[in-house]
């Protein structure tokens, strides 16, 4: 497990390093964005690592890593919308985004090691592709519950559903580097 704990800060540190340097650019104009936008973000760059890991033929110079990174800070990003509320104008600067980054990525992080404790690491046994299909299984289940105007019987809540998919796409790029490391 300490080696999970190390590639997981090593995937996040390259996801927070581009969400920081976004933040720069970019402001915190995100923070405008209603839950169902971000899940719709989440659900194109899941539907299109499903299309590059089905067709051979590419037409964008993009690989999986940019897209699994894009469903990890997207992921984050609506974690911190639950957290704080949907604004009509960015109310935060690019520092207390990138706090709140690190608290949801703790959080995260600690379900990780939760789960992985309980699990006893069987997501190393899983091919990406199939991590692929369960962030997309998720996005359907968020996409259900927003429909349900957040609203379950037996479910949990969208947060959970977030942060699942942030350590499936951390799982994702940890088999993806090690794959570009074994070649």
């Amino acid at each position: 497990m300490q080696q999970t704990s190390q590639q997981y800060d090593a995937v996040i540190k390259t996801c927070r390093d581009l969400f920081s340097k976004k933040a720069k650019d970019y402001g915190t104009a995100w923070r405008i964005l209603r839950l169902p936008s971000l899940t719709d973000q989440i659900f194109i760059k899941a539907q299109r690592i499903r299309s590059l890991q089905q067709n051979e033929v590419r037409k964008v110079d993009e690989g999986e890593q940019s897209e699994f990174i894009g469903i990890i800070n997207y992921s984050i990003m609506a974690l911190i919308q639950i957290k704080k509320g949907v604004v009509e104008q960015p109310d935060i600067n690019a520092e207390e985004a990138i706090a709140l980054y690190d608290e949801q990525v703790a959080i995260t992080k600690k379900l990780m090691e939760d789960k992985n404790h309980d699990y006893g690491e069987a997501w190393r046994d899983m091919r990406v592709s199939s991590l692929t299909d369960l962030i997309l299984q998720k996005l359907l289940r968020v996409k259900q519950i927003e429909d349900n105007q957040g609203n379950t019987l037996v479910s949990e809540g969208v947060d959970a559903n977030y942060q699942d998919m942030v350590n499936y796409a951390v799982f994702a790029l940890i088999h993806l580097g090690e794959e570009k490391s074994n070649q």
